[in-house]
């Protein structure tokens, strides 16, 4: 053994004994030394750089509503023929997906919102589109009214307000909301089931509980797919689910959705008081069409009088209305008329004739009951621009309905006592259905006395396409009696009295209208 070799084996028992006698103390110390020494650092395996965790990006984050809303779907994905029936028709009309898009556009940020509040699935911000294609302004067959297609007693149920001045289940904000809480409350009424909720909102909760009864009882499943629901319902949930899939799934079914932006696009704003919807527009810097749709919920000129007086506004307009509308007290938010009574008039003529309500008449002025006296003057709140310019008001809307161009010839038909849509439609050889269509109603709706009616007749031009037909106002003048008014305009006194609601009345006083329909063919022979 050279003198080398022996030196390095004492050196190490020299160490293992010296590491047998050191304390935990010494240990730690010599550890630390031995990191501080540069020659030691060096045989330390220093750990691989860690790459940084990808951001998490949140669905509140994304740039398009549209992945915002995938995200966040959370139903069952389901793959059946109801289902592959309804995607199937959806790929053969893209168009429709654009259009539905760009009308979605203004409230669909909202809604999503709102969705997510209640911790619902957000499938349901596609269900406007299964119920109205995202009209804000439709109407049903069923009755239903508004982008969520609520019916008159739900919207009632539901709290939603619906009179002369206004339909709360057209308004964006409150029909959402009555929509989510009806949704919700069927969500527990059939134990979680979402499917069973979506078939209940489409054919009411009863018809679906008698269904799943009837099932119970014979000892079939209960599930939605099983249960013997009307062939709308049963094509309902699977449109809704297609349309989920069409997002899911977009780029496999060679679907585009428009891009919409991630953010809020409109904001409820409160007037505290009645406003002239021509001013509200002005003061918010859009056009009154803009307005109207945004607000659908306003039948008239004006918001109503007894509230709502909420406005939906786009958000970069609602600081420059805010500021125009507190320099403006609420008297001057609406355009005052004061009217003199002329003899013949009642409180249901003035009011027709100002597009507004007796109810609001008699509570401006005072009025108990309906007795009102020649000479005196009444208050009346009017349109600041002329009624043809509140271009999406109801009555507006239904004089567009009306005048639209059909085929065949058009008549006009004036509501007497006693009709109703079946009867006219068998006298004039028509559908029902297709009455109710040309003037903007329900086939259920009722039918007021001396409404014009439009009716289409197919075919060409025939003796009786060539009388004309007009429904005109007639002003009672002195000497007048309903005699003389039947004989000058070829009519019958009875058809006069029917119109009009004479019957039993003798005299009819000057200054008086009268709604008559004329043939102007024969007035003029």
């Amino acid at each position: 053994m050279s003198k080398y070799t022996l030196r390095y084996v004492l050196l190490i028992a020299a160490y293992s004994l010296f590491g047998c006698q050191t304390s935990p103390e010494n240990k730690r110390l010599a550890h630390d030394d031995l990191i501080d020494k540069p020659v030691a650092a060096t045989l330390i395996k220093q750990p691989a750089q860690a790459k940084p965790e990808p951001a998490i990006v949140t669905p509140q984050q994304v740039a398009n509503l549209w992945q915002r809303i995938n995200m966040q779907f959370s139903l069952p994905e389901l793959d059946n023929k109801h289902v592959t029936a309804q995607l199937n028709w959806y790929k053969k009309h893209p168009n429709y997906i654009q259009r539905v898009s760009k009308r979605a556009e203004p409230y669909l940020f909202f809604i999503v919102e709102e969705l997510e509040k209640r911790n619902m699935p957000l499938e349901i911000a596609l269900l406007p589109v299964v119920e109205s294609a995202f009209d804000p302004f439709a109407y049903s067959h069923g009755a239903a009214s508004g982008m969520w297609q609520i019916i008159s007693s739900t919207g009632a149920r539901f709290g939603l307000r619906q009179n002369w001045w206004y339909d709360g289940r057209r308004d964006v904000a409150a029909s959402t909301y009555a929509a989510l809480d009806y949704l919700q409350y069927l969500h527990r009424r059939f134990n979680g089931d979402w499917l069973l909720a979506l078939a209940a909102y489409n054919s009411g909760e009863g018809r679906v509980g008698r269904a799943i009864t009837k099932n119970r009882k014979a000892g079939k499943a209960t599930d939605f797919w099983s249960l013997k629901l009307p062939k709308e319902t049963r094509d309902y949930v699977p449109k809704l689910l297609a349309l989920v899939k069409l997002i899911h799934h977009a780029k496999q079914y060679s679907m585009t959705w428009p891009h919409i932006d991630n953010k809020q696009r409109i904001a409820l704003v409160e007037c505290k008081s009645q406003i002239d919807l021509a001013l509200a527009a002005k003061f918010a810097g859009i056009s009154l069409a803009t307005l109207y749709q945004l607000n659908p919920g306003f039948n008239r000129w004006a918001t109503d009088p007894n509230g709502n007086h909420q406005l939906m506004l786009p958000v970069g307009n609602v600081l420059a209305f805010n500021q125009a509308l507190a320099n403006t007290n609420a008297k001057q938010r609406v355009k005052w008329l004061r009217y003199k009574v002329k003899q013949g008039d009642s409180l249901g003529v003035i009011a027709q004739r100002n597009q507004t309500s007796v109810a609001i008449i008699k509570d401006v002025n005072n009025i108990i009951g309906n007795r009102i006296h020649s000479g005196k003057f009444l208050l009346i709140p009017v349109a600041a621009q002329e009624l043809s310019q509140y271009t999406l008001s109801s009555n507006t809307r239904l004089q567009s309905t009306q005048n639209k161009k059909r085929s065949g010839v058009k008549l006009t038909h004036l509501v007497q006592s006693g009709d109703n849509l079946w009867d006219i439609a068998r006298k004039y050889k028509v559908s029902h259905r297709s009455i109710a269509k040309w003037n903007g109603m329900a086939p259920t709706d009722s039918l007021a006395l001396g409404r014009s009616l439009v009716i289409w007749k197919k075919g060409s031009k025939s003796s009786e396409s060539n009388n004309i037909w007009r429904t005109i106002t007639y002003k009672v003048r002195s000497g007048d009696s309903i005699a003389k008014i039947a004989q000058k305009f070829k009519l019958k006194m009875s058809d006069v009295m029917k119109w009009n609601a004479l019957a039993g009345k003798k005299y009819i006083q000057p200054g008086q209208r009268l709604t008559l329909r004329i043939n102007v063919t024969k007035v003029n022979s």
